[in-house]
């Protein structure tokens, strides 16, 4: 086995590409975990957020890595490194990272059934996401649920009257899918990790506590974003090297087409554009 398979088993890496995901629990030290909850608490990532959305609805704050120094260096962290590796090879960026929070209050929180890739497609599906619990993950708090094997659908429909929407139009493919239908539940510390196809969701949460969780979602370095945004961190290397080559699966995808939202300036103005994916390590982390 070369080294940057050890980080996952051979059964382990046969489990994701037949199942879609992965869950690991204990991932992080609890020292660690409490480092984490401690900077998604500060000034320097609350302020970026609204409180009144975080009262009522699932917040994704996206850029978190740049947001803290240790947020990027989770990005990098080798227990999450080492079990990516092997299902993106050796030459690894950030596609994006966000602190997922859902809010306290019972009954509010759910987000619609989706699949990762119809958000950004790019030119080819070597992406997953990992999530980081800084809480248990429980039915009760509104942990995701994924269906098995639902990666080799491919791209589902996120559209309505032409335009893309957040939740796939196909709900067959989890109404009638109980039996395929897993609750993700790592513990605080816990990790897991998921293909940008698998079809996933939330409820509501009915605790009455918060549920928090750092998302970084990682593509192979020769993935290239085809629509949407990009964020002050997507294209940041994690490890291996830009190699500045792009690989092409032959597909055909519907580019998702927006009712985009307006600054206060009254202009919708993203990050950059497509043709400059290369992330910035220099940041305001005030």
């Amino acid at each position: 086995m070369s080294a940057w398979r050890d980080g996952l088993t051979e059964e382990e890496v046969r489990q994701y590409w037949e199942d879609g995901f992965l869950v690991f629990d204990d991932a992080l030290k609890a020292g660690e975990v409490e480092l984490y909850r401690t900077i998604c608490a500060s000034d320097a990532v609350v302020s970026h957020r609204s409180q009144s959305m975080y009262k009522q609805e699932t917040v994704h704050l996206l850029g978190l890595t740049t947001m803290h120094p240790a947020l990027l260096d989770l990005a990098r962290h080798p227990a999450i490194v080492s079990k990516i590796l092997p299902l993106l090879g050796p030459d690894i960026q950030i596609q994006h990272s966000k602190l997922a929070t859902k809010p306290p209050a019972k009954g509010l929180g759910e987000f619609p059934w989706h699949q990762d890739f119809a958000f950004y497609p790019h030119t080819n599906t070597d992406l997953l996401s990992v999530m980081i619990m800084l809480d248990d993950a429980t039915p009760e708090n509104g942990c995701m649920q994924m269906v098995k094997g639902s990666h080799k659908l491919g791209l589902l429909d996120h559209s309505m009257d032409g335009y893309f929407v957040a939740g796939c139009q196909e709900t067959q493919y989890w109404e009638n899918a109980a039996d395929q239908t897993v609750q993700i539940t790592p513990k605080a510390g816990g990790i897991s990790i998921h293909h940008c196809l698998t079809l996933h969701g939330s409820p509501v949460n009915l605790s009455g506590r918060e549920r928090r969780g750092i998302v970084i979602s990682y593509r192979a370095d020769d993935a290239y974003q085809l629509a949407d945004n990009l964020f002050n961190d997507t294209g940041i290397m994690v490890c291996g090297e830009r190699k500045e080559l792009v690989r092409c699966e032959s597909a055909t995808y519907r580019l998702p087409k927006r009712h985009q939202p307006l600054s206060k300036s009254g202009t919708y103005r993203p990050f950059g554009t497509a043709w400059n994916q290369v992330g910035s390590e220099v940041s305001d982390y005030s």
